[in-house]
């Protein structure tokens, strides 16, 4: 009776993890939003650390794209994250 009772409990535990997406999960899901179809093939959320959200885009033409929106993504995203301070941009393979 005892096996049943755990297993139950961690069912139910796992299944509550799948419902509540972690921050990271959530900041994936809110940087999708504000981008644009054609930015999202582009732009892919890399970590968040110290407050510092980093992002790599995968060329020196979206590096530039991204940053002319700096601005305006950065005051977005700090209305859900007001734990974010600053979007850092780096070139690399998505």
């Amino acid at each position: 009776m005892e096996q049943i009772k755990e297993t139950v409990k961690n069912v139910l535990g796992a299944l509550e993890a799948k419902q509540k997406p972690d921050p990271q999960e959530k900041l994936k899901i809110l940087l999708k939003k504000l981008l644009t179809k054609k930015e999202a093939k582009h732009i892919q959320f890399h970590y968040l650390k110290k407050g510092i959200l980093h992002i790599k885009v995968d060329s020196s033409t979206w590096l530039y794209h991204v940053n002319l929106r700096k601005e305006d993504l950065l005051a977005k995203i700090s209305k859900g994250f007001n734990a974010i301070k600053d979007i850092r941009f780096h070139i690399g393979e998505l």
